[in-house]
C-alpha cells in the first residue's frame, strides 16, 4: 500500500466515524424514545390566557426548571392549551396548580407548577385542571386610568 491509499483510508474512516457520531447526536437530542427510553413526559393544562408564553418557555417547580412548553393551541371551547414536557424524575400530584408567571415586572413568562399534597400523580398525557391564567397588565392599567370603563 502506498501513502496515498493510507491517507484515503484514514480520511474515509474519519468521515464514517463523524457521520456516525452526528447520527447518534441527532437521535439523542431528538429524544427518540426507542433509543433513549425517553427522558421526558407530556402534561397539558388549559388556561383562559397564556399571553407571553411561547414554545420553549420554562416550566418551574419551586424556582427550578423542570421542563419546557412544547406546544400552544386553542381547544374547541376557545381556551389555550399548553403542552409541556417534564423530566421523568418529576412527579406532579393531582391537586397541583399550574399558573402563568413572570420573571420580575417585565421579565420572561413561564409556567409555575405549585405541587399539591395528593398521593396520586398525573400520568403522561393528562391535563392539569387547576390553572391560573396570565395577568393582563394593559387591562388593569386601563381600568385604573379610566375608572373601570373598558
Amino acid at each position: 500500500m502506498n501513502s496515498n491509499s493510507r491517507v484515503e483510508i484514514a480520511v474515509g474512516l474519519f468521515l464514517v466515524l463523524g457521520l456516525a457520531a452526528f447520527g447518534w447526536l441527532a437521535l439523542r437530542l431528538g429524544e427518540v424514545s426507542w433509543l433513549t427510553g425517553g427522558t421526558t413526559y407530556t402534561l397539558y393544562a388549559e388556561f383562559e390566557n397564556v399571553a407571553g408564553i411561547k414554545t420553549g418557555s420554562e416550566v418551574q417547580i419551586a424556582g427550578v426548571a423542570v421542563g419546557a412548553v412544547a406546544e400552544l393551541r386553542l381547544n374547541d371551547a376557545g381556551k389555550a392549551v399548553a403542552a409541556f414536557k417534564l423530566n421523568k424524575s418529576v412527579q406532579v400530584p393531582k391537586d397541583s396548580i399550574a399558573s402563568v408567571k413572570s420573571q420580575g415586572i417585565i421579565g420572561d413568562k413561564f409556567i409555575r407548577i405549585l405541587p399539591g399534597g395528593d398521593m396520586v400523580n398525573y400520568q403522561p398525557g393528562e391535563t392539569i385542571v387547576d390553572t391560573e391564567s396570565s395577568l393582563d397588565i394593559e387591562s388593569l392599567i386601563s381600568k385604573f386610568a379610566l375608572g373601570g370603563v373598558k
